[in-house]
């Protein structure tokens, strides 16, 4: 399916004159403005009864322009001035910042879609925005559900509900609160994740949803963007929810679930001073274009007081894909110093001595630890996977690529393409910050005599 302009957009000259012909001035001036006509079929809402629209796509799939023109769509009427469907709009985001910098001003936020005539002015110090008929829509932070006990509305807009970070109580809240008008409605934009109160919305029978890839919307989107995203990221469980929209589900026996790693989520960098900071490095065989990534992973541990409080922080993926030796060795050791690592710690099965040949060329006085391994990968991640389990282990931002391949390992191994570097990587640097060190320390002593 496409939209009108699409179809427009591909029709002959003479198809589209006559069709500009025969629109007079006031339709020509309003042409950019009627969504119904440029938009996707997944950005328009689905015929029928319902209670809350679900977008699901990829990045840039162009979920945040369909919910600032259902918010337009809902709120404007014939005229300017005329009242629209509803009046009183929630928009809730992930944060204040977040409504405002997205859902209000950004490129494709309400304001950006809306008519000179009909543009609504936003009030910083309430946070909201103000229609020429007298409508608002007020901005709600996900972090602070509280704040939605006491308002009403009759519509809402809540974007990228799957990264909430109190996304079940602050969804809650919002459906107490609305509750306004003779059928209130709600959409929700978000990338998919496996996260409860997602899969529950989706399993509501008042529920619809429409989905989307991120290659729906390439007219919009930069031709390098795609072509990098689909190179890195194409058939990766990862690329399914990012670029696929796609909701993936758990594979059985993971070893890490989706809710695991999402509670592992961190913030910020960890509070206070870490007893230790290890990067551990997972060589591959060779070095060449069709070679397995080399995984690099930096993780720092407080190790104070007994083990079952210590707890650690994955700082970086540092991994390099295609590298020769001298690369990830080079790698390896940069992210030792931007870090103050302690101790390298390195996979030696494939390259034996000469991993740490490798190493020492490029700094010869690194502190250095070669690791053998000696169970199956599966084995060896359990002691590890139980870490999080006990919320022992925490995740800075950015380890998309890192988290997708500990989502495919099992209790059967990995169940992925190629080999998961970055997981071994992980392993190995949390056995010896934390797995190893803990065995040690209950080991009793035996006393000589």
């Amino acid at each position: 399916m496409r939209s009108a302009a699409a179809w427009l957009a591909c029709a002959a000259p003479e198809v589209v004159e006559a069709f500009l012909g025969e629109l007079g001035d006031e339709a020509l001036m309003s042409l950019p403005w009627l969504f119904e006509f440029w938009a996707l079929p997944h950005q328009l809402p689905p015929e029928g009864v319902w209670k809350t629209w679900v977008i699901m796509g990829g990045r840039g799939a162009g979920k945040t322009r369909a919910g600032a023109e259902w918010v337009r769509a809902e709120v404007e009427g014939a005229t300017p001035l005329a009242p629209g469907r509803s009046r009183r709009v929630a928009l809730v985001g992930e944060t204040l910042e977040q409504v405002e910098r997205v859902m209000v001003f950004g490129d494709s936020g309400i304001l950006a879609c809306s008519p000179p005539d009909r543009r609504p002015v936003w009030q910083t110090t309430k946070r909201r925005l103000v229609w020429p008929n007298g409508a608002t829509a007020e901005a709600y932070s996900a972090c602070n559900p509280e704040s939605l006990r006491g308002p009403q509305f009759d519509a809402a807009w809540s974007d990228e509900l799957a990264k909430w970070p109190k996304a079940e109580t602050a969804w809650d809240m919002l459906q107490f609160a609305l509750r306004l008008g003779a059928d209130p409605r709600q959409v929700v934009t978000t990338t998919p994740k496996q996260v409860g109160v997602l899969k529950a919305i989706l399993n509501n029978p008042s529920t619809v949803m429409t989905q989307a890839p991120t290659e729906a919307n390439r007219a919009h989107l930069a031709a390098s963007f795609l072509e990098e995203v689909r190179s890195r990221y194409a058939g990766t469980r990862l690329g399914r929810q990012e670029l696929d929209g796609v909701l993936v589900e758990d594979l059985e026996g993971a070893l890490w679930t989706s809710a695991t790693i999402e509670a592992a989520r961190a913030e910020g960098p960890p509070p206070g001073r870490l007893s230790r900071v290890v990067v551990a490095v997972d060589p591959p065989v060779s070095g060449h274009a069709g070679s397995d990534e080399c995984g690099i992973v930096v993780v720092g541990a407080r190790t104070e007081g007994p083990p079952s409080e210590w707890c650690a922080w994955v700082l970086e993926d540092a991994s390099v894909s295609a590298a020769s030796p001298d690369r990830w060795a080079r790698a390896a050791i940069a992210a030792m110093d931007r870090h103050g690592a302690d101790r390298l710690v390195a996979e030696v099965n494939q390259g034996g001595a000469l991993v740490e040949s490798v190493i020492r060329q490029v700094d010869p006085t690194v502190p250095y630890r070669a690791v053998h391994a000696a169970r199956g990968k599966a084995a060896r991640a359990e002691p590890v996977a139980a870490l999080y389990e006990q919320g022992r282990v925490r995740h800075l931002p950015g380890l998309d690529a890192l988290e997708d391949q500990m989502g495919r390992m099992t209790v059967r191994g990995y169940e992925g393409s190629g080999s998961p570097d970055r997981v071994d990587a992980l392993v190995w640097a949390l056995t010896e910050l934390i797995v190893e060190p803990a065995a040690r320390w209950r080991r009793p002593q035996v006393r000589r005599l």
